[in-house]
């Protein structure tokens, strides 16, 4: 770190220049990352709500016109509505970066590589290679057994240590990797180009029959992807920065299989009776997890930006 310039801006600043957590900053960035959280607050507010806006707009569009596409048009508006929802949450994660937002080129990079690797082998491998068993429509307990046991063992470990592998052999060692909250924002961006893939599959395997569900369910998935990669993240954080053991990071992959699996289970097309499952309630209990785990990370970053906060204070 170049104690001479800006963390932020890169602008050339003297030796009485203003320090948090041992970053350098100017006086325009240093009485942002201290100030108030309004601007955060009214971004993160304005991307929630574009998110909305997006989902109502498309289902009212579906509905008045009864729009189903094929061929060219199908994959242009499988694109753009899995690249919105992926770009606002992408958002929203970035303004938590408060105190030293890493470089743009690095994140969409780190985007992009997530994109490529659910892609080329992570959809591949569980669409093709290591399908879900032949079962007789998730009438019974031992169906459902199968089903979630495929989704947590095959989809969220294949996943998940994709996305995990994007950041551990890529950012991790690099100087901009310079704090624990990093690994969260990285690991997001990489989730949020994997459900982009994802979604743009999904969305092309519909046939352009399932447009009304798509914004919805781009919404959804890009949260869940983002959120659940993000919990490797923080691991990985802690585990660049702290003595946590030789079973850390395995533990965070598992909890990160684990919820990914569910969400992939909960986002099938599940009916069963026993479970009064159908794919409008999963869908609201993948959300229901996915936004919990959100939340849980938003409680880190922001403990973690408060702990220097505090401690730059302290030293003052």
């Amino acid at each position: 770190m170049d104690p001479s310039v800006c963390t932020v801006c890169r602008t050339p600043v003297g030796p009485d220049a203003a320090r948090l957590g041992g970053r350098v900053f100017c006086a325009r960035h240093y009485a942002k990352a201290i100030g108030s959280r309004r601007a955060f607050w009214i971004a993160t507010g304005a991307a929630i709500a574009g998110l909305l806006l997006f989902v109502v707009a498309v289902n009212l569009l579906v509905n008045a016109t009864g729009l189903k596409l094929t061929g060219w048009p199908l994959t242009l508006a499988g694109v753009v509505l899995a690249l919105i929802p992926a770009g606002l949450w992408l958002i929203v994660f970035y303004a938590q970066d408060r105190l030293e937002p890493e470089p743009k080129g690095y994140i969409l990079g780190m985007f992009a590589l997530g994109a490529l690797l659910a892609l080329t082998i992570a959809i591949p491998v569980t669409r093709d290679l290591l399908p879900l068993p032949a079962i007789a429509g998730l009438g019974s307990g031992r169906d459902i057994v199968i089903a979630l046991a495929h989704a947590i063992l095959i989809v969220g470990f294949v996943q998940e240590f994709l996305k995990y592998a994007a950041v551990r052999y890529t950012i991790f060692r690099n100087v901009e990797f310079d704090e624990r909250v990093d690994g969260i924002i990285y690991g997001a961006a990489a989730g949020l180009g994997f459900a982009t893939a994802i979604n743009v599959q999904w969305i092309i395997a519909g046939g352009g029959a399932l447009l009304g569900q798509a914004a919805l369910r781009a919404t959804v998935t890009a949260l869940a992807q983002a959120s659940f990669s993000g919990v490797t993240g923080y691991f990985l954080g802690r585990a660049k920065f702290e003595r946590m053991g030789k079973g850390w990071l395995p533990l965070g992959l598992c909890l990160a299989a684990l919820l990914n699996g569910c969400v992939t289970f909960l986002l099938g097309e599940v009916s069963t009776s026993g479970l009064s499952f159908t794919p409008f309630r999963g869908l609201i209990l993948a959300a229901g997890v996915a936004l919990i785990t959100f939340g849980v990370l938003l409680v880190l970053l922001r403990r973690a930006n408060a702990a220097v906060l505090a401690q730059a204070k302290g030293g003052a």
